[in-house]
């Protein structure tokens, strides 16, 4: 029975609202009986998908506002009030309809993310190229994506080139150049080229399927203030009902009492939260920030102070090798390839660019050339490699193993340090025989994006990171932040932010997702970037940057503070429309049609007011001050 009133919801609100529309006709010509009979079958058209909402709710023991309106219209019609039974069921109906396309063009922005999901894939299996369902593609499958064509899985590519649009992933329209060996994400779209590349994910562990739930998960995970709203209905419900029985025996006044029935449904009181969260956390999957859920995004604008991690958030995350020392005469290429196998166990920025730096000169590299590797949690590596001991790290990680910095090796450590570079010992044996030195160019667009931040009322921006004082201090310079903590552990970090916690403050770390997940957890609010989509960002953070861009960081912000604001403009339309209402009906102004249309314009305007969230787009500044400043 649910589903054909659902089916026909429509039909019988047409039906209704014609058989309305003959009773009034008649009434004016003078056929009295006409109006009644139009108006009784109106109401029995209207009624049904109302009790039957109503029913369901009951069996589940909830009181719904359907329970009151059905209740409401019985004892209409047994006062023989057919008129406003009939418009109150119409309007009821209308009221519903108008919801329904409303909170789906909230949520358009997740429905064309799904409609942007590949349906096809042409894959070549035992030499022979075939079109299959993209859910019968398997890690492996050689797969071909030709111009216009969506990206069907998660791969790297063999051959080909492309500009490639993944603002299915990232939110950022602007095209991306791609070659052989670049990753690429299912739901992106081959602008011009042709590439063939290898499956490594498939079905829902690719990237896009992945954005897709988690946004999903995000638009069913309640807010407190949801779940309050919530709570509220079911004790209020019941509750108006007994007022409403109270009322009739204070003044035998059947109709005043069907009405205050009517008058008090809260319906804009319930979906003004959700709506408001839904086109919210809409707006920011569109725009490349992830937020999971509505209680996020209560935190989230709520942040007073932002802590940063360095390396792959507010710089670029492509560090190269600048310039490497060597104090025992061994020659560049071979001192290179002997610290690149030793990095290899490394998944922290700095060890896999010198891996990078290596790969890019034809040098080989190879894992399973280092015996005993280790990586050393916020200091460096350890290895053997061609039967010598190798440490590689920082100036805390040779304290450790009590290796010795002479003046000549210190002095040029600090001089690379305070050029703005991270410099990196390499020791042989328990004696330090060269410096690798690493640099990380800033965001472009991270001093706008801290700009947005103080605008918005955050008080403080630190910079926390496991890199030298010289290179963070510089990087804390060039942007303005309130402060700095450099040479962290991750523990160390974690110790920052509960310390933060505990003074008051509400705090957001924003990380790249990767050794930041201790501290991204412990947060009140944890940003990933999400360097398009690492499994870890997407599971830790509370929030993921997917084109793991600063501005991204600036709109989230940005979005959550106006859904903060929007969901308590809905919260104050909703009670302040039932508490006129309630008292124009003490005071005989208003009566069961005229209040049960402006109880249903209540609703329509917490949904339009939050329908505002779906088109903000936070214009950040071309910002001089930063190239300034960096030049």
């Amino acid at each position: 029975m649910s589903k054909w009133f659902n089916r026909h919801l429509n039909q019988l609100m047409y039906i209704s609202g014609a058989l309305i529309s003959i009773g009034i006709v008649a009434g004016i010509l003078g056929y009295s009986e006409i109006t009644n009979i139009t108006f009784i079958v109106a109401t029995i058209a209207a009624i049904g998908p109302i009790i039957n909402k109503a029913w369901m709710a009951l069996t589940m023991k909830s009181f719904s506002i359907e329970l009151l309106i059905t209740i409401a219209v019985i004892g209409a019609m047994f006062i023989q009030e057919y008129t406003e039974a009939a418009i109150v069921t119409f309007l009821f109906l209308f009221g519903a309809y108008l919801e329904k396309r409303t909170l789906n063009k909230t949520r358009s922005s997740i429905q064309s993310l799904v409609d942007m999901a590949p349906a096809t894939a042409i894959v070549i299996r035992n030499g022979e190229e075939m079109e299959l369902d993209v859910d019968e593609v398997e890690a492996g499958d050689h797969v071909i994506v030709r111009p216009g064509g969506k990206v069907p899985v998660d791969g790297t590519i063999l051959s080909g080139q492309a500009h490639i649009n993944e603002a299915a992933i990232t939110g950022e329209s602007n095209l991306r150049f791609k070659a052989e060996d670049a990753e690429v994400f299912s739901g992106s779209v081959l602008d011009s080229g042709y590439i063939e590349l290898t499956a490594t994910k498939v079905g829902e562990d690719t990237t896009f399927s992945k954005i897709i739930e988690l946004v999903e998960e995000a638009q069913e995970k309640k807010s407190g203030t949801e779940k309050f709203l919530n709570t509220f209905a079911q004790y209020y419900t019941p509750a108006i009902v007994v007022l409403a029985i109270v009322v009739y025996f204070l003044t035998r006044n059947l109709h005043l009492a069907i009405t205050f029935l009517v008058i008090a449904c809260p319906g804009a009181l319930i979906i003004g939260a959700p709506v408001a969260y839904v086109a919210g956390i809409g707006n920011g999957a569109k725009n490349g920030a992830l937020i999971k859920g509505g209680e996020v995004i209560d935190n989230f604008a709520k942040v007073d102070t932002v802590i940063f991690d360095k390396t792959g958030t507010l710089t670029e995350g492509r560090p190269t090798v600048t310039d490497i020392i060597i104090f025992d005469g061994t020659e560049e290429e071979s001192f290179l390839r002997q610290v690149a196998n030793v990095e290899m166990v490394s998944e922290h920025h700095l060890g896999q660019t010198i891996v990078k730096e290596a790969k890019s000169k034809s040098i080989p590299v190879e894992k399973s050339t280092v015996e005993d590797a280790e990586a050393i949690k916020g200091k460096g590596v350890s290895g053997i490699f061609e039967g010598a001991e190798y440490i590689i790290g920082n100036k805390k990680l040779m304290e450790d193993y009590n290796i010795e910095l002479n003046k000549d090796t210190e002095a040029k450590y600090i001089g690379r340090q305070k050029a703005g570079n991270t410099a990196i010992f390499v020791a042989r044996d328990n004696r330090i025989v060269g410096i690798v030195s690493i640099m990380d160019k800033i965001r472009q667009d991270a001093f706008t994006a801290i700009q947005t931040l103080r605008d918005k009322g955050v008080g403080s921006l630190v910079m926390l990171t496991g890199d030298n004082y010289h290179s963070a201090k510089k990087v804390s310079d060039i942007l303005g932040l309130d402060g700095f903590h450099a040479e962290l552990m991750p523990d160390d970090k974690m110790k920052y932010i509960e310390d933060e916690k505990e003074r008051g403050r509400k705090v957001m770390m924003v990380g790249d997702g990767i050794n930041d997940a201790p501290a991204l957890a412990f947060a009140d609010v944890g940003i990933a970037m999400g360097h398009g989509g690492t499994d870890i960002a997407m599971e830790t953070a509370d929030v993921v940057l997917m084109g793991s861009r600063m501005e991204q960081l600036a709109h989230g912000f940005t979005i959550s503070k106006m859904t903060y604001r929007v969901m308590l403009q809905n919260t104050a339309i909703a009670l302040l429309t039932v508490g006129l209402l309630l008292g124009g009906v003490l005071y005989g102004y208003i009566h069961l049609a005229s209040g049960m249309l402006i109880h249903e314009v209540s609703i329509l305007l917490v949904i339009l007011n939050a329908m505002r969230l779906r088109k903000i787009k936070e214009r950040l500044p071309k910002e001089k001050k930063l190239q300034e400043r960096y030049s």
